[in-house]
């Protein structure tokens, strides 16, 4: 049965391979929120709808999610976790249960080794105010809910088209350095098309084989 995807940050380079796959594969209608619609390159306009909307205005936010089944967040902002707040408020108020939700790598302090002091150093570990601390606090929003959520920490992206990937779970050491957004979004795609199997999982996603001290292209 076709689903009404609400992918929030849907101008995101992630979100692009997505959507792209969400389309390619099945017949889900796809509800495209962005502040910058002008950004989007092509619109299907038998299975995608623009709305434009700010995910830190509450009553844009309400009315998206009212014509939503499945959530997908793809965000990027110092108020991230003002924004999960707000996700959280407005799936409850609606009765959607699932989540799809892009974090960061090391915001559980899960990367071991060189690689994770890099990480850390890079991102500002430890720090409450820094990349990661904000990404930790919106995540924290996220799996304290009663949502079925997924949370996908990848690692450092690259844009290699391929699709190769694996996973380890919150409590497990990261692997790996790297991962394609192709493999991100492809990911996304396949939780929002079988979510059961992922529901309230934190997933590390990157590449087999690509263990080392910092990305190859470092």
């Amino acid at each position: 049965m076709a689903k009404q995807v609400l992918i929030l940050g849907a101008t995101g380079q992630i979100a692009g391979h997505a959507i792209q796959a969400l389309l390619k594969n099945g017949d889900d209608h796809l509800l495209l929120y962005t502040r910058h619609p002008q950004h989007l390159e092509s619109v299907n306009q038998q299975r995608e709808t623009v709305i434009k909307g700010d995910t830190l205005k509450m009553t844009e936010l309400d009315a998206a999610m009212a014509q939503a089944d499945v959530v997908y967040a793809n965000l990027r902002n110092p108020q991230i976790e003002q924004q999960a707040q707000n996700i959280v408020a407005a799936m409850d108020k609606h009765g959607l249960k699932q989540l799809v939700w892009i974090s960061s790598i090391g915001i559980y302090d899960e990367v071991p080794g060189k690689f994770g002091e890099w990480n850390n150093a890079e991102l500002g570990g430890g720090q409450e105010d820094s990349y990661l601390g904000t990404y930790r606090k919106a995540a924290d929003v996220i799996s304290a809910s009663d949502l079925d959520y997924t949370i996908i920490r990848p690692a450092w992206l690259t844009n290699k088209d391929e699709v190769d990937y694996e996973t380890t779970k919150r409590g497990e050491a990261f692997k790996g350095t790297e991962v394609s957004r192709k493999s991100i979004g492809t990911l996304v795609a396949k939780i929002i098309d079988d979510p059961a199997p992922y529901a309230r999982q934190d997933l590390g996603v990157d590449k087999p084989g690509t263990d080392g001290d910092k990305p190859a292209w470092y």
